[in-house]
């Protein structure tokens, strides 16, 4: 299929686990990407030619999503190349672990102006170029934590949790200007991570008996961000094997 086709994507935290899949997924549909990283532009790089290679169009661009003007130049520097933006995927995220005792408020402002200060400001960056679409769509991508808790992880749980607060608010907002806002929540999903595995993981019942692909969380985005989910807005949909059931 390629019912993406002519519409332009920003997919943040695309380098790498789910933001690649979601980028190469976008990229499958039609969609020109912008494949955008806070600082590992090598392997941005690399999935920009891994869609390349396969007969799409992407760019790589270093921003920090915590910092408004790197936003603003991200958008723009899209725009420019591509002449419009459809789609905007907030996928870029940090999980660190600690005690509540020890995250200072340093840690915790650090926690959410990746979590959710960036996603507002990369919607209200994208917002007068998504309104031009006539399809547009956001697509935020939430986490396990944020319904079922999680110790070690309050900044974490509480940045995720407000992300989905976000979603809902913006998608009684957006509505009638023909922007649909939606959020994936995946559940265990087989990433590549540096340092020890999370404690929230260990002991998880997995209903599937097996943890979750990139790709199957990047389909949901897909479906999300197309053509048959245009009566789809304020919805939290889970890819989890069924490790939550709301």
């Amino acid at each position: 299929m390629n019912e993406l086709a002519g519409s332009v994507a920003i997919v943040t935290g695309a380098a790498r686990n789910i933001g690649r899949a979601i980028a190469l997924e976008l990229a499958q549909g039609g969609a020109a990407i912008a494949v955008t990283t806070r600082a590992d532009m090598k392997t941005a790089e690399t999935v920009v030619e891994e869609i390349v290679r396969a007969g799409g169009r992407a760019f790589a661009l270093a921003a920090d999503i915590a910092r408004e003007d790197q936003v603003k130049h991200m958008v723009e520097e899209t725009v420019a190349r591509y002449g419009r933006l459809d789609i905007l995927v907030n996928n870029a995220s940090i999980r660190p672990e600690a005690p509540i005792e020890s995250i200072t408020l340093k840690d915790w402002r650090q926690v959410m102006s990746v979590t959710l200060d960036g996603p507002f400001l990369c919607i209200r960056a994208a917002l007068p170029h998504l309104e031009k679409s006539g399809h547009a769509a956001i697509v935020n991508i939430g986490g396990l934590t944020a319904y079922t808790g999680a110790a070690h992880r309050a900044h974490v749980v509480a940045g995720k949790a407000g992300l989905d607060g976000l979603t809902k608010a913006l998608a009684v907002e957006l509505a009638p200007r023909g922007i649909t806002v939606n959020l994936v929540s995946p559940g265990l999903i087989e990433t590549r991570r540096e340092g020890a595995e999370p404690e929230h993981r260990k002991g998880r019942v997995l209903l599937m008996g097996r943890r979750g692909r990139p790709e199957e969380v990047a389909a949901m985005a897909r479906f999300l961000a197309g053509p048959d989910a245009r009566y789809l807005t304020g919805q939290t949909i889970h890819v989890n094997g069924g490790a939550f059931m709301p």
